[in-house]
């Protein structure tokens, strides 16, 4: 089947049911992110988490725990990906949670106060 010049082929019944299904399941995790980014909470949130995350020592935790890795496998064995696969299970484990709790405070405030909860 040739394709007109001036409109694009038509898609498959398939993809055109697939793609009706995923913009209806948004979830709300989507739906509270979206909003986050729209309002520029979610930025304001980074910065404070950046903060906190510095103020108790985690930052440079994950420094030297970098550190001692890179000079474990030596310096030019050592990639980024590496660094990512081997120090993010432990970051996650390791922030505090009392600056889990400051965050979840912030966010359900900023819910309450978009009416999205």
């Amino acid at each position: 089947m040739r394709s007109s010049i001036n409109r694009p082929p038509t898609p498959d019944q398939e993809e055109e049911e697939e793609e009706e299904e995923v913009g209806k399941e948004a979830s709300l995790g989507d739906i509270i992110n979206l909003k986050l980014v729209e309002s520029g909470e979610k930025e304001r949130l980074m910065e404070l988490l950046r903060e906190r995350l510095v103020e108790c020592g985690w930052r440079d935790d994950m420094k030297a725990l970098c550190r001692a890795y890179a000079r474990k496998k030596g310096r030019n064995n050592v990639t980024l990906d590496d660094l990512i696969h081997v120090i993010t299970p432990k970051g996650r484990a390791s922030v505090p949670d009392a600056v889990k709790a400051e965050l979840l405070q912030r966010i359900r405030s900023f819910l309450m106060s978009s009416s999205l909860w």
